[in-house]
């Protein structure tokens, strides 16, 4: 049984995660912060660890670029999850008596609609969706119901009272899968990496000739400041690929004139 850390409570996205990428027949280690579980699995508390990286309408998660970037983990695996959020509260109670509504703070704003249809319901932050759910069950919760997965309702024993709540149903999050040790290159076909260049003209547009000339397609591209050096930035790059192949020529071509260049994983 593989330990998998994620960062929140057993019924969250994360844990949706893991068991889509890791399977049924695994250990679940939850962390109450992003920075606790890059720690567990670094320190081999946790085999795995589960990483939100981007929603298709929130975007990037900024801070996992960073950790990723200041961790000495290799990025092994990636899965998505279709988010659909459900009101949850406990069995028995109805809509007509739910007048506070916990989850977490980009759930809540992921379900706006919900809350304008109904304007008697107030929404109250909250550290985690499957948390608050498991926090109304337990009947510490500030709040009559909870917005999360389906996942936590069946798990804590609430009841689903509406489902599809989120406002866009093209609602995605990706998850990068870490581990101490990389993935076998030969069935990889995309290669994570993080650079640095050097702040004079024309060197992003070098970088990312070295995989246009190769006919090599870019998944994502994301920049970070760099912590110290005011105006400096990580670009970091996924591109699809055999990375003993063209995917390789390139890092090798960038190598050569880029300040820093990591190859976070190949997958």
């Amino acid at each position: 049984m593989v330990a998998v850390a994620i960062q929140g409570e057993a019924g969250s996205f994360s844990h949706a995660a893991a068991l889509d990428a890791l399977g049924a027949d695994l250990h679940l280690v939850p962390c109450p912060t992003f920075e606790e579980l890059f720690r567990v699995v670094e320190t081999g508390t946790a085999t795995r660890g589960v990483v939100p990286i981007e929603n298709s309408l929130a975007g990037s998660v900024h801070q996992n670029y960073d950790l990723l970037g200041a961790h000495a983990l290799h990025v092994i695996g990636e899965t998505q999850v279709r988010v659909r959020h459900c009101l949850i509260a406990r069995p028995g109670a109805t809509l007509a008596v739910v007048r506070r509504v916990a989850s977490h703070p980009v759930a809540l704003a992921q379900c706006r609609r919900f809350f304008a249809a109904h304007p008697d319901v107030v929404p109250v932050p909250a550290y985690d969706t499957a948390g608050s759910v498991a926090e109304l069950m337990a009947g510490r919760l500030p709040a009559d119901a909870a917005i999360a997965s389906s996942l936590a309702a069946e798990l804590y024993g609430a009841a689903v009272l509406q489902e599809d709540l989120e406002d866009h149903p093209e609602n995605y999050t990706r998850f990068l899968i870490v581990g101490r040790e990389p993935a076998p290159p030969e069935r990889a076909r995309k290669t994570s990496l993080v650079f640095t260049l050097p702040n004079v003209p024309g060197s992003l547009y070098r970088a990312l000739g070295a995989f246009a000339s190769r006919g090599l397609d870019l998944t994502k591209i994301e920049s970070r400041p760099i912590a110290g050096r005011p105006w400096e930035y990580a670009f970091y790059v996924d591109v699809l690929g055999d990375p003993r192949g063209e995917v390789a020529a390139a890092l090798t071509e960038i190598r050569g004139f880029a300040r820093e260049l990591r190859v976070l994983g190949a997958y």
